[in-house]
């Protein structure tokens, strides 16, 4: 019980922070277009897609359900069903004219962009900070034989 209290309270973390920004990012496109307000409607949709596509990374991204998976395989998992989230939230909440085709490969095109973009930005700093830290290890290890 204690394992999933505390995992609930870092999905309800989590969520709260991919709200916070996203609202954000809204505010300012919305902005950006001239609009001076966010509809309930959008808030709301902007909510759930907060709540469950952390819920998603969750599964994804962690080993306490599915253990030892590819990151890529990881990936998969999460874009995929993320992707269906946004495109039930934009036809349901009717983000865009969905009557258009055109309008959809614009959408899908967007959200492959940005997470590759976020994939790369990702694996970019978790390299840099693994070397980083392999720099420290090296100089801890030198330090220790010093001592010795």
């Amino acid at each position: 019980m204690k394992r999933f209290l505390e995992g609930t309270l870092q999905w309800k973390t989590a969520a709260c922070f991919m709200f916070t920004g996203s609202v954000i990012v809204t505010m300012l496109v919305f902005s950006c277009f001239g609009q001076q307000y966010i509809s309930i409607m959008t808030l709301l949709s902007l909510l759930i897609i907060s709540a469950l596509g952390t819920f998603i990374q969750f599964l994804a991204f962690t080993d306490t359900i599915i253990k030892n998976l590819r990151y890529s395989l990881r990936l998969l998992l999460f874009a995929i069903p993320f992707l269906l989230l946004l495109t039930c939230c934009a036809y349901f909440f009717a983000w865009f004219p969905t009557e258009e085709f055109g309008s959809w490969a614009i959408f899908v095109g967007i959200f492959v962009g940005i997470f590759c973009i976020m994939t790369l930005a990702f694996e970019l700093y978790y390299r840099y900070m693994g070397k980083k830290y392999d720099g420290l290890l090296g100089q801890y290890r030198k330090q220790q034989e010093k001592q010795k």
